[in-house]
């Protein structure tokens, strides 16, 4: 990690789940330039690497290839090909397999009409398929499902590799993001203006949650960068550090201030006030120096028995011994 967080600290992440398949992850602060890098990579991998279902090839009886027709039917098989395309399916396991769409008489056939198995959901039942116009109805279309990653683009490998010839292969894009982009925006801490807070909007088609593909892409970045790193790893200490390290500095000044906290109590006896002011200021459960050094000027004039001549000794007091009193507190109108 940028050395640079020793000062600013570890960045803080949100993740708001806009609905089940929108989501936004917040990231801030970050070093300038580290809004983009990491915005970048976790684009590509939202869009390139997470698991879904596609149909990869489709079977229509008295279709040889995809630009043929079919009689009673509306669409020629390219329309309907690219329909299939649109398909939004659920598959929770890794086999294939194989969905029956039976035509109709007449009307339109959407993803309803899909007979699937217990292993897939229609996440889209109203998207249409085609539309039929007097078709024979003992004819109908088969199409292969499958859970992948990516885009796959067929090739003529794969159409040589292909054992059943009435199946058409498709290209298909399994990946469940829809739309992914990422805003890099100023960020401030003190008086470091020049920071990134990085935010990355995600939508899904619903078969994976969009807050879940976020953690699952940062969890795929982590695991290739690792490996970069897994052995005789290397650090400069003076330029990086990690999260654990600012968390252990950070807990250990936590525990010192709280025993300097403790420990810092010089009483007030010592600076050898008179009874009248030194009664008024410990009736006012001010007993330490450092009590009395931390309280305005002001709230000690409301102490009961603390008058001018008070005010006057203990100004003169602390004079001598190089102590000031906290200042009064400046109002928004000043």
């Amino acid at each position: 990690m940028h050395i640079l967080h020793e000062q600013i600290g570890a960045p803080q992440f949100k993740i708001k789940a806009e609905s089940k398949n929108a989501a936004s992850l917040i990231v801030s602060p970050l070093p300038s330039g580290y809004g983009l890098t990491l915005g970048n990579a976790m684009r590509r991998v939202l869009l390139s690497s997470l698991p879904g279902t596609a149909v990869t090839a489709v079977k229509i009886e008295g279709a040889s290839h995809e630009y043929s027709t079919l009689p009673g039917v509306k669409d020629s098989i390219f329309d309907i090909i690219l329909n299939i395309r649109q398909l939004k399916l659920k598959k929770h396991t890794k086999g294939v397999e194989e969905v029956e769409v039976p035509l109709l008489k007449s009307g339109k056939i959407t993803a309803k009409n899909l007979k699937v198995s217990s292993d897939i959901e229609i996440l889209d039942p109203a998207q249409v398929i085609t539309t039929c116009d007097k078709a024979d109805t003992k004819k109908k279309m088969v199409l292969r499902v499958e859970k992948g990653v990516g885009y796959h683009l067929v090739s003529n490998e794969d159409n040589s590799k292909e054992e059943n010839p009435e199946f058409m292969l498709i290209d298909a894009n399994f990946s469940p993001v829809t739309h992914v982009k990422y805003e890099v925006s100023p960020a401030r801490v003190g008086e470091l203006t020049n920071l990134d807070q990085l935010t990355v909007s995600v939508e899904t088609d619903g078969s994976l949650e969009a807050e879940n593909a976020l953690k699952l892409s940062a969890g795929i970045l982590e695991n290739y960068f690792s490996l970069f790193n897994r052995e005789d790893a290397y650090t400069d200490e003076e330029f990086t550090t990690s999260f654990d390290a600012i968390k252990r500095r950070r807990e250990s000044e936590e525990v010192a201030a709280a025993a300097a906290a403790e420990t810092a109590f010089t009483p007030i006896d010592i600076l050898g006030l008179s009874q009248r002011t030194l009664n008024a200021l410990v009736n006012g459960n001010i007993t330490s120096i450092e009590q009395l050094i931390a309280t305005p000027m002001s709230q000690l004039s409301q102490l009961r028995g603390f008058g001018q001549k008070a005010k006057t000794e203990l100004e003169q007091v602390l004079s001598e011994r190089g102590y000031t009193l906290q200042p009064p507190k400046q109002s928004n109108n000043e």
